[in-house]
């Protein structure tokens, strides 16, 4: 599919050509009804799910009605991300948009949506991290350990993901491109499980976002290795980057918010505006942090052209 970058930075204001009510009514009686739901692609416990409920807790908050999360999973989210594609453009319908929507045309055929055409941006909520993690029975204590092992035993290792085409998926595949390995991939609906089967031992590495990992790196369920950003990470200083070991790479996620084309730009607006201040209140950039991710916002244009570049 060809997406023209022009197409997708408009989707944000074209709804403002609509003539039937003028701009500045639509931001004062939405929402005037609950709930709004806010579709997750991916199974509840991900990091894409409790970005959601965090954020969706702020708007009930700020706007007195219920934004509720409603988990899709499956395909790596273009199950969640059609929903709201064909959902009416009213503002009760919102979208998590994270990085696989930038890859997923690329891997499936024949989309029942053309994300770039159908869904319009509203905010850039956080820059995410990835950490790799193998079970205890792994015998590596280091990245470089990690590697030796693998290739020793090329096509005996299991990684999981919470998808095909998943930034689990395409962090590790970069890795295996960058260091030689050969590591076989079991995709899932989504990083929760996925996670959780490495915690069983059924898998034996996953690059994992931070949020979903570091709870079970502290109980010494898991081992952390590496993490996938240039610089070491805040919540895993003592961890080193896989650059320091591979040089060059480096790999991170995009998580944020969008809606149906057409819907009225004064809701974007709104939306935009209320969540960005959920950004700048302490707690929850605090949250964000704690997760493993950078916080960003910014306007819904901004937000485009980080998806289509």
């Amino acid at each position: 599919m060809n997406f023209p970058r022009r197409t997708f930075m408009h989707l944000a204001a074209g709804a403002a050509a609509l003539p039937a009510v003028p701009h500045g009514a639509w931001a004062q009686a939405y929402p005037s009804r609950q709930p709004v739901r806010i579709v997750v692609g991916f199974p509840p416990g991900g990091a894409t799910d409790i970005m959601a409920r965090l954020m969706g807790d702020w708007l009930t908050e700020r706007l007195g009605q219920q934004f509720l999360v409603e988990n899709k999973p499956g395909a790596s989210g273009n199950i969640g991300i059609e929903i709201v594609a064909k959902a009416p453009p009213d503002g009760y319908t919102l979208l998590t948009v994270v990085t696989p929507v930038a890859i997923n045309p690329a891997l499936f055929s024949n989309l029942p949506f053309d994300f770039m055409r159908d869904i319009a941006p509203v905010i850039y909520l956080a820059r995410r991290a990835y950490v790799v993690v193998v079970h205890p029975s792994v015998p590596a204590t280091t990245l470089p350990e990690l590697i030796a092992y693998a290739k020793a035993n090329p096509g005996k290792i299991n990684y999981g993901s919470a998808g095909a085409g998943t930034p689990q998926n395409i962090t590790c595949e970069l890795f295996k491109m960058m260091s030689g390995v050969n590591l076989v991939h079991v995709p899932y609906k989504g990083g929760a499980p996925a996670v959780a089967d490495l915690v069983a031992g059924h898998v034996q590495v996953i690059f994992a976002p931070v949020s979903e990992a570091i709870p079970h790196i502290k109980a010494g369920k898991l081992r952390a290795l590496a993490v996938t950003t240039a610089e070491r990470s805040a919540q895993l200083p003592d961890v080193p980057s896989v650059g320091e070991f591979l040089p060059g790479y480096e790999a991170t996620g995009f998580a944020g918010i969008g809606v149906p084309k057409a819907t009225p730009a004064a809701i974007v607006d709104l939306l935009n505006k209320e969540l960005n201040a959920g950004l700048a209140d302490p707690r929850i950039k605090a949250r964000i942090e704690e997760l493993g991710g950078t916080v960003v916002g910014g306007t819904p244009a901004e937000f485009g052209k980080i998806i289509s570049d």
